[in-house]
């Protein structure tokens, strides 16, 4: 037999019978046990509600020290002791906005082949002087704005003035650098030209404003790349690299004293002819009713759709409570246009808006794709959400989640020198004062629900809205009138680059 079955057959009887003592130490684990899973089922339960959120802390930047050389170059000194770097950046106050009319994309091109080589030294050896002492170095163009930009360890600071101002100063414009930054400039262009993405945005911009120098594109075209000159290059350097038309940036570890002694070393033997002319600045034209502008892509699948209007310069006023606006409507965090075209109607994965401004004009763009069969459904969609903003207060539960959300963004942009370096020159080039981001905070908590709609209905207006659409034109085109003017363009008759960039005044929908 075997023997677990005496145990089934007589009860086991322990030698020894427990006592109140022992049976407390035997159930005392026990209940010990079960107080810790009582105390984390608890915990875990806790975990569901999120904490709550502090306040978002203010970002405090000391006022940097502003001064300026015999030749009239700028020099803005911030000092950050925290670590041992030092950024130095140097803007030209002309970007793309002062491009001839007949060689649009002219200020990157010059801005590409700055660090490609100048008087006393080759690409190859630039490019090996900033990487001997792990530094980083950038060149660009954007609107309103041309830059340079050099980082190192606070020891090569000698280096990094040296370097600097070798290339803002002494570009050399090689024929085989210059060939060689065309054909990559081209090719990528080839590339862009059949981006959906790309072309919806270009065209929007070129249409919404159209007869001021931000309409054309950055890069400029095909054709104007081609036709840009060594001497067109040396043109518009002479012209507009000018010691009055820059301002340096010192960010990091270093002395205003010593900031100025290498900047006066190194810059102060910088001349020029003056201050260039400024580009001729006009107004967008304000549309009477809405503009719908369609390149008709057969093989498309989804199509691009762009809404928006013209809107205001960056020293503008208006531009905070339109920020909280812009929020609401289709900003990075919650938003009505996500909630309106993905959340309730699964027309999209995404949608959004964006406020750009610039020195002297701006726009206010929806953006989002959906596939062909929701094209019309989604820009119903879209002109419903704009109208809505436009004739209803926001509540404040809305604009308390918007005001966080820029206050507590506002930390992120001033994480490196040269973020800061960015931030503070973008503040002179838009003729806004020193302390303006320690004033950010306070602004934008003070803004009302009636000063936001006060803007709101300055600025959006779906009746007279550019409406720019990039896909399968035969899928929807028919049924587009009913939003207003349309016309259609063939992708392979879109010249970007041109004045009109393919549009024939007679040509509609319907003709």
């Amino acid at each position: 037999m075997h023997l677990w079955s005496r145990f089934w057959r007589k009860p086991f009887r322990p030698a020894i019978q427990p006592t109140a003592s022992f049976l407390r130490c035997a159930v005392m684990p026990f209940v010990i046990l079960a107080a810790i899973l009582l105390s984390l089922s608890s915990s875990a339960f806790s975990r569901d509600l999120p904490p709550t959120a502090p306040p978002p802390k203010p970002v405090v930047l000391p006022l940097p020290a502003l001064r300026a050389l015999a030749n009239g170059l700028q020099v803005v000194i911030f000092e950050r002791h925290t670590l041992p770097l030092v950024t130095l950046r140097l803007v030209v106050k002309s970007g793309a906005e002062a491009d001839p009319p007949d060689l649009p994309g002219e200020a990157q091109f010059v801005a590409s082949l700055l660090d490609e080589g100048t008087a006393t030294r080759s690409s190859p050896q630039i490019a090996a002087a900033i990487d001997d002492v792990g530094g980083l170095m950038d060149t660009g163009a954007d609107w309103d704005q041309s830059y340079g930009t050099v980082t190192v360890l606070t020891h090569h600071l000698n280096l990094a003035f040296d370097l600097l101002s070798d290339i803002i100063i002494h570009p050399a414009f090689r024929p085989d650098d210059v060939e060689r930054i065309r054909k990559q400039t081209i090719s990528a262009l080839k590339i862009l030209k059949n981006d959906p993405s790309y072309l919806a945005d270009t065209i929007f911009n070129k249409v919404t404003l159209a007869g001021t120098p931000y309409s054309h594109p950055q890069d400029g075209g095909i054709d104007a790349v081609r036709r840009i000159s060594v001497t067109d290059l040396h043109r518009f350097h002479d012209r507009t690299y000018q010691p009055s038309n820059s301002i340096l940036a010192v960010v990091g570890d270093v002395s205003p004293s010593q900031a100025m002694k290498l900047a006066g070393k190194y810059f102060g033997s910088w001349q020029g002819s003056g201050v260039p002319p400024p580009a001729v600045l006009h107004p967008p034209r304000v549309q009477s009713r809405r503009q719908i502008v369609v390149i008709d892509k057969p093989d498309a699948v989804q199509t691009e759709i762009r809404i928006g209007n013209a809107a205001i310069a960056r020293d503008n006023p208006d531009y905070l409570a339109l920020n909280i606006a812009n929020q609401i409507l289709g900003g990075p965090a919650n938003n009505r246009l996500f909630d309106a075209l993905r959340s309730r109607h699964g027309l999209a994965y995404g949608a959004s808006s964006d406020l750009t401004c610039y020195v002297a004009a701006g726009k206010w763009e929806a953006k989002t794709s959906t596939r062909t069969s929701g094209t019309l459904q989604s820009i119903q969609l879209i002109l419903d959400q704009m109208k809505r903003l436009r004739k209803h207060a926001i509540n404040d539960f809305e604009l308390e989640s918007a005001q966080s959300y820029l206050v507590g963004h506002m930390a992120l942009q001033f994480e490196t020198s040269d973020d800061v370096a960015s931030h503070e020159l973008t503040l002179l080039i838009d003729h806004l004062p020193l302390d303006y981001w320690n004033q950010f905070p306070g602004n934008i908590n003070a803004l009302t629900p009636q000063e936001i709609a006060g803007a709101t209905r300055r600025y959006l207006d779906p009746r007279a809205a550019v409406i720019v659409l990039v896909g399968n034109a035969v899928s929807f085109k028919h049924n587009l009138n009913k939003f207003g003017d349309v016309h259609v363009i063939p992708i392979d008759r879109v010249s970007l680059a041109s004045t009109y960039f393919g549009i024939p005044d007679s040509e509609s929908v319907g003709r």
